[in-house]
C-alpha cells in the first residue's frame, strides 16, 4: 500500500508540500492541473512541470538537510466531458472529440510516469453537500448533508450557496465554467435514463482503455457522492451492483476502482468492509474516511477513527492490510480544526491537520494487521 495526499497545486492550496513532507508515511502526491477544463487536452509540458514541482526539492530545502520527496503517480481527477456520459454534442463539443482528448491526456500522463487516473461519471455535479462548515460537537467543522434541505432546494439555489462559501477556493466539481453552463447541461439530460448513462459509459471505455494499457496507466472510477440520484439526474456508480455493473462494461485490468468508502457509505445501507473485500482486485485508488448518520437521512462527515462515526475504518484497513494490497489510499475529507476555523481557512474537506491525524490512524491500523499477518 502508498500512502497519499491530495494536494491542489502551489498558490492553489493552503496547505504546502513542505507541510506535507512532515506526515509520516506519506509517499504520493495526489494532483491534478485544476485549471484544465472537461474536455481538454493537458499538454506535455504543464504535466511534466508539476510533476518535477511534486517530485523535487528547492535548493533552499536542500541546504536545510531535507531530503525527503514524494512521487506523483495518481492523477485525481481527469474530468469526463458532458458530452461522453450524454452521448452527443453539448457544451460545444463532440463526444468523440472529447475522447480524443483524454486519450491524448492519457498518453501524455503515461509518458510522465502517472499510475492511476481517478475519475467520475456523475451528471451535472461532481459531490452535493448542503453546509461546508457544519459545526460539530467538539468545536470543529466539517462538510454535512441535510436531506431535507436537497428535497426543497433547486439546483440554482445550491450553487449560490456554495460559491458564497468556499472563501475563494475553487471546488473540485463545481468550477465557476462548469456552473455557467447548468441551464444547458440540465436541459441536456431531461429523459435520460440508467441504462443510456451505462451504454456511453461502455463507448468511453471501449476507446479509452486499449491507450491505458498501452501507457500502463489505470482508471478509477469514484463513487457517487452521495450515491443516489439527485435532482433527477441518473446516477451510476451508486451500489454495489452498480459498481459491479461498471466493472462489467470492460473486463481490462486497467479499468477499475477509485473506491471511496466515505462517498459509498453515505447509503446507510452500504457494507463498506463488504465492498473492499468484494471489488480488491479492481481496486486500483482508496480514499478512506468516515461519516455519522442520523435517522433523518442526514449525514456529517467526521474524524477517521471508526468510533467517531457509521464507516467501519478499521475494518476496512483490516482488509486491506489482510490482502496486502498494492495500491494507492488516501484519507478523505477532514473536519476544520484549530486555526483552519478562524485564519486559516482552508478549501472545505482538505485542510491540513485533520488528514495528517488520519494518515496516522489509518497507517496505525494497517501496521497493527500487517503484524498480525507475520
Amino acid at each position: 500500500m502508498k500512502m497519499g495526499f491530495r494536494w491542489y497545486g502551489e498558490g492553489n492550496d493552503t496547505v504546502t508540500l513542505d507541510h506535507v513532507r512532515q506526515i509520516p508515511g506519506v509517499e504520493t502526491i495526489v494532483w491534478s492541473l485544476h485549471h484544465k477544463q472537461a474536455g481538454e487536452v493537458w499538454e506535455q509540458a504543464e504535466i511534466d512541470a508539476e510533476v518535477a514541482r511534486i517530485t523535487g526539492l528547492s535548493a533552499a530545502a536542500r541546504a536545510q538537510g531535507v531530503t525527503r520527496t514524494f512521487d506523483a503517480e495518481v492523477v485525481e481527477s481527469v474530468n469526463v466531458h458532458e458530452s461522453i456520459k450524454l452521448g452527443r454534442t453539448v457544451l460545444g463539443m463532440s463526444r468523440d472529440e472529447a475522447i480524443a482528448n483524454y486519450i491524448t491526456t492519457i498518453e501524455r500522463l503515461g509518458r510522465a510516469g502517472v499510475k492511476v487516473v481517478c475519475y467520475n461519471f456523475m451528471p451535472v455535479f461532481d459531490w452535493l453537500r448542503t453546509d461546508l462548515w457544519h459545526p460539530l460537537p467538539d468545536g470543529s467543522t466539517a462538510l454535512y448533508y441535510e436531506k431535507a434541505v436537497v428535497d426543497k432546494m433547486s439546483p440554482e439555489s445550491l450553487i449560490a450557496d456554495m460559491e458564497a462559501n468556499t472563501h475563494g477556493l475553487t471546488l473540485p466539481g463545481w468550477e465557476p465554467e462548469r456552473l455557467a453552463s447548468f441551464h444547458e447541461l440540465n436541459a441536456a439530460y431531461v429523459g435520460v435514463t440508467h441504462d443510456d448513462m451505462y451504454a456511453n459509459y461502455q463507448y468511453f471505455l471501449e476507446a479509452v482503455i486499449p491507450t491505458c494499457e498501452e501507457y500502463d496507466v489505470k482508471l478509477g472510477v469514484h463513487p457517487d457522492d452521495p450515491p443516489f440520484d439527485v435532482f433527477g439526474w441518473p446516477r451510476v456508480v451508486s451500489s454495489k451492483e452498480g459498481l459491479a455493473r461498471v466493472l462489467d462494461l470492460h473486463p481490462s485490468p486497467h479499468h477499475g476502482l477509485t473506491l471511496c468508502l466515505g462517498s459509498f457509505s453515505a447509503n446507510p445501507e452500504h457494507d463498506a468492509v463488504d465492498a473492499v473485500r468484494t471489488f480488491m482486485d479492481r481496486i486500483h485508488f482508496s480514499h478512506v474516511r468516515n461519516i455519522k448518520h442520523f435517522a433523518s437521512g442526514d449525514f456529517t462527515e467526521v474524524a477517521h477513527r471508526a468510533s467517531e462515526g457509521s464507516v467501519d475504518t478499521t475494518g476496512i484497513m483490516k482488509a486491506y492490510a489482510e490482502a496486502n494490497y498494492q495500491g494507492y489510499i488516501r484519507p478523505d475529507h477532514g473536519r476544520h480544526l484549530w486555526d483552519e476555523n478562524t485564519t486559516n481557512k482552508p478549501r472545505p474537506g482538505y485542510g491540513l491537520y485533520d488528514r495528517a491525524l488520519g494518515i496516522q490512524y489509518l497507517l496505525g491500523a494497517w501496521d497493527a494487521f500487517r503484524y498480525q499477518q507475520g
